[in-house]
């Protein structure tokens, strides 16, 4: 079977006719049909680098996928040329190529889904052009599986996947990480393991890396070829900030102020850059009371201010930092407290104190009104004649008698005397 696969294989990469689309077509078809099998890709390839695909054709296209560059034979009278690279999530992508120059370089792309190449050259008022096709070689489902890296703490990053579904025991796999320059390439020194198999990487050390890098995962066994992954990260999104540094609380009268400082990066970044959430809560005997998280941008010169909460209340600060321009946010920062819980709790004495302190004075004033009335029972006020002479200044010399009144319940009777002015009568009567 693998016999009459290699002669499919040759009989494909033979020179097709020029100007013949229908003959290119048939043999891109034929290769992205046709599986490569391991024994045909040195141990280099199955191990560091991907396969490198050659066109034997008149132009012998080759393409070179560590450069993603495409090269051909120049030909005389050239004038004029065009690299297309048909990506399944991109679509086409083209590069004009200048009299005289036989290549094309392209940015860097995931590959591990499959790439058809094209070029169109003018030779002597002639259109030539010979498409080539960058096949996945190996056991489809064999390639490693939900990538992903993370750098934190700004000086270390984290890889991590997952073994292929239809990959067998024996696979082993290996991470590769290019800077977009194409100039530093460094296989991971460290490799986390699940059962022997690499299942992860950790990098202590990110320097040379530029914002673009290039990550290609692929693996070696014995039982049949493994598919390579690989995946172009910008460094910024997949970094995870860590929360400010020094951050401080003072209120005055009215108002709290919150400050801080950004949060070190990989790479030095503007304020505007970041954004940070705040998380204010109100502590107490029964626990602490949510509040709704605040958003903070970065150019708001990193700090914040709110109305000052209860005067006796203790309340935590927490604040955590995200990219401006998407809401990854990292971890949150160690509560910071201001105010006290003392003056909350003296508080409730005084209040206990005020109560009292009513109550006690009530029931002194309760007890002494009491008192008072049992005083005036048993001791009635003595009545005191009325001094109309004294008290009456618009009375003058004036006696008024006041009505005598019998008095009821008095058995004596009193007697009345009738008094009779005698005079005497003269002498010579």
């Amino acid at each position: 079977m693998w016999e009459r696969q290699a002669a499919a294989w040759r009989n494909a990469a033979r020179p097709h006719p020029s100007g013949s689309p229908t003959c290119a077509l048939a043999m891109a078809a034929l290769l992205s049909t046709l599986p490569v099998p391991s024994f045909l890709l040195t141990q280099e390839h199955r191990g560091k680098h991907l396969p490198t695909v050659e066109q034997n054709s008149s132009l012998n296209v080759k393409f070179d996928p560590k450069m993603t560059k495409l090269t051909w034979d120049c030909q005389e009278n050239a004038t004029y040329g065009e690299c297309v690279l048909i990506h399944k999530e991109k679509g086409q992508i083209k590069k004009k190529v200048k009299d005289k120059e036989c290549q094309c370089t392209f940015q860097d792309c995931s590959l591990h889904g499959g790439v058809t190449l094209t070029v169109e050259v003018n030779i002597n008022q002639r259109r030539i052009s010979e498409t080539l096709v960058y096949p996945n070689p190996g056991g489809e489902g064999t390639a490693a599986q939900n990538f992903s890296c993370l750098i934190y703490n700004a000086d270390f990053m984290n890889c991590t996947w997952a073994k292929g579904q239809a990959a067998p025991n024996d696979v082993q796999y290996f991470l590769y990480i290019r800077d977009s320059k194409k100039k530093i390439e460094r296989e991971c020194p460290r490799y986390l393991k699940d059962s022997g198999t690499h299942v992860g990487c950790h990098l202590q050390d990110l320097s040379g890396l530029t914002s673009y890098s290039y990550f290609l995962v692929n693996g070696t066994s014995q039982e049949t070829g493994i598919q390579f992954f690989d995946s172009v990260l910008l460094l910024k999104e997949i970094e995870q900030y860590d929360p400010p540094n020094n951050i401080t609380v003072y209120c005055n009268e009215s108002h709290c102020f919150i400050r801080w400082e950004k949060p070190r990066t990989r790479k030095t970044r503007s304020i505007r850059e970041f954004q940070y959430q705040l998380d204010i809560q109100r502590q107490s005997n029964t626990g602490s009371s949510r509040n709704q998280l605040i958003v903070v941008s970065g150019d708001s010169g990193n700090k914040y201010s709110f109305p000052r909460p209860g005067l006796r209340a203790k309340h935590t600060v927490k604040i955590r930092t995200a990219d401006a321009r998407r809401a990854h946010w990292g971890a949150w920062s160690q509560p910071a407290g201001f105010g006290s819980a003392e003056p909350e709790s003296s508080l409730v004495h005084i209040y206990l104190l005020v109560v009292l302190g009513t109550l006690v004075c009530g029931l002194t004033v309760s007890c002494l009104f009491k008192r008072f009335l049992g005083t005036h029972r048993l001791f009635p006020p003595i009545p005191r004649i009325k001094d109309k002479l004294n008290n009456n200044p618009q009375i003058d010399h004036q006696i008024i008698w006041e009505k005598f009144t019998h008095d009821v319940g008095k058995g004596d009777k009193e007697e009345v005397l009738a008094v009779e002015e005698v005079t005497e009568a003269p002498a010579n009567a």
